[in-house]
């Protein structure tokens, strides 16, 4: 069975909310979600340019190559 690609959701969720690693948690990483909590909180915002710019990655990725690198491969950064 051929996985569905959440690229969308998670790419708007980093954009929207990369600070709250909310995107990871949709791709079921909850340790990576709780690191970006954790990074934001300790820089005071300033770490959920993560989140941002992992949103703008997701984005520009096909479906399949989401699907491979983030939901199969199970990739944690960028």
């Amino acid at each position: 069975m051929k996985e569905e690609s959440k690229r969308v959701l998670c790419g708007v969720m980093g954009i929207l909310l990369g600070g709250f690693g909310i995107h990871r948690f949709v791709l079921g990483d909850t340790t990576g979600g709780i690191l970006r909590i954790v990074i934001s909180i300790v820089t005071c915002g300033v770490g959920s340019l993560i989140g941002f710019i992992e949103g703008i990655i997701y984005l520009t990725k096909t479906d399949e190559q989401f699907v491979n690198e983030y939901q199969v491969g199970k990739k944690a950064w960028f």
